[in-house]
């Protein structure tokens, strides 16, 4: 861990607080919309609409040139799925939700999996584990922790159960930027790695896969798939170092 880690102040924190609850608030009303036959390009503008609703920016829209405000990812898809009118959501499919908002210039970032309809038990054990490993992650966290530790909790847990985990990409700091130091790996060894400190924010978000590990990009330059066509799943919170555990900041207010 370098010199660039932040630790943010109290008052610094609320507004992240309320820049999470924007993020979280948005995603509870998406779990209850999104359906067979809605397009991806649908839950796009849905999303647009409620940011300015609630005085918020996107934290997605055109970082690095990304088109949309929001991240959609069906089934083989790891992350950075693309919008589109022409993406059709279809019953049993698994649909990852990864979304940002930005207020006063601080962001908030989370991300959620969702069934369309009625899915395979497969399917619904990929998503419970992941879910499981975000949490697992969040417990390592604490004032004096290791990145190690958190990377560690993810990997234990999802070997465990016979999935692999993504490397390609992984967790991070967070704050006036998207992406801060330091990285936070899904995986990694106890006890190693830069120590936690009261006062960061991380986003940790663990990317599950049903078969192998191995990523591999679409040809729009953005989607993430796994390479042999099965099934990810990704979960995903900012949460607060505190000197007893962590705070979650992207919870809803609704």
């Amino acid at each position: 861990m370098n010199k660039a880690v932040e630790v943010k102040t109290r008052e610094e924190l609320a507004i992240m607080r309320q820049a999470g609850g924007v993020v979280a608030d948005i995603l509870v009303l998406l779990k209850g919309l999104v359906k067979p036959g809605m397009t991806t390009g649908e839950i796009d503008a849905f999303c647009r609409e409620e940011l300015k609703k609630r005085g918020a920016k996107p934290a997605f829209l055109n970082y690095h040139g990304f088109p949309g405000v929001i991240c959609v990812s069906i089934n083989s898809e790891i992350v950075h799925g693309i919008p589109s009118d022409k993406r059709v959501l279809k019953e049993a499919d698994i649909v990852g939700l990864d979304f940002g908002a930005v207020i006063d210039g601080w962001y908030g970032d989370s991300a959620i999996t969702v069934a369309i309809g009625k899915i395979s038990p497969e399917a619904q054990r990929l998503m419970d584990v992941t879910r499981e490993c975000l949490e697992r992650g969040m417990a390592a966290v604490k004032n004096g922790s290791r990145i190690g530790d958190v990377g560690f909790a993810i990997q234990s847990h999802a070997q465990a159960n016979g999935y692999t985990l993504v490397r390609e990409f992984v967790g991070h700091g967070i704050g006036r930027a998207l992406h801060e130091e330091p990285p936070v790996p899904n995986y990694g060894k106890a006890g190693t790695g830069g120590r936690l400190k009261t006062g960061m924010t991380i986003a940790i978000e663990p990317m599950v896969n049903m078969g192998g590990p191995e990523v591999t990009t679409l040809g729009d330059g953005w989607t993430a798939v796994t390479k042999d066509g099965k099934l990810s799943a990704h979960f995903e919170h900012t949460v607060a170092v505190t000197d007893a555990g962590f705070e979650i900041l992207t919870l809803p207010t609704i």
